[in-house]
């Protein structure tokens, strides 16, 4: 009787252990519908990133060595580069706009010229108006060291419009400063011929 009790315990426990087995097994290796091909694997497919204004940090200009520029320069390239590439526009507006502060320092005005172009055309397609009037001011003050000092009055002329617009006040008041002070210190800086930043783009262009 005895050993009757055990067989019968012992299939019970075996049919028990192996029903848990199945379960677990029939639920490990459930079937799911396939997913669809992936036709474009580019990353023009993907959203463009974007991170807060607060968030990005910017180049420090307090120490204004020839060789703290040039590592400077050299940093802020690469992370350029990356934002790009990545599609990080927002952040890529930033990174231009401060390569452009490095060469005003250097005075190279025309690479100023153009990196804030570029900027400046993000920041407007990501309706950073902030930025776009800090870009608008700093192309101003290029352009006027280059002698446009028409083209640097309509610069400021807008930022004073997108100011005014928002009620920033004080940054109309910024902007009517550095209009009196083009006004009363005509620059003739002749112009120079623009170098463009073929080393930045190249990573957007094979995207």
């Amino acid at each position: 009787m005895k050993f009757t009790l055990l067989f019968i315990f012992c299939a019970t426990l075996s049919f028990s252990a192996s029903a848990q087995w199945w379960k677990i097994s029939l639920k490990k290796h459930q079937r799911f519908p396939l997913l669809a091909n992936v036709t474009d694997h580019s990353v023009k497919r993907l959203p463009a990133a974007k991170l807060s204004p607060s968030n990005i940090q910017t180049v420090n200009l307090i120490n204004t060595s020839d060789y703290y520029l040039e590592l400077a320069e050299a940093a802020v390239i690469k992370t350029a580069q990356h934002n790009m590439r990545f599609r990080v526009y927002n952040v890529a507006s930033y990174n231009f706009s401060d390569l452009a502060k490095l060469y005003i320092k250097q005075n190279r005005f025309s690479e100023a010229k153009w990196y804030l172009l570029q900027s400046n055309n993000i920041s407007r397609q990501q309706n950073d108006d902030k930025h776009t009037i800090a870009n608008l001011m700093d192309l101003a003050m290029v352009k006027a060291n280059l002698g446009d000092l028409v083209l640097a009055q309509q610069d400021l002329t807008e930022a004073h419009q997108i100011a005014a617009s928002k009620g920033w006040l004080g940054n109309v008041s910024e902007i009517e400063k550095e209009s009196q002070y083009i006004l009363h210190n005509k620059t003739t800086t002749p112009k120079t011929e623009l170098r463009y930043a073929d080393a930045v783009m190249a990573d957007k262009k094979t995207d």
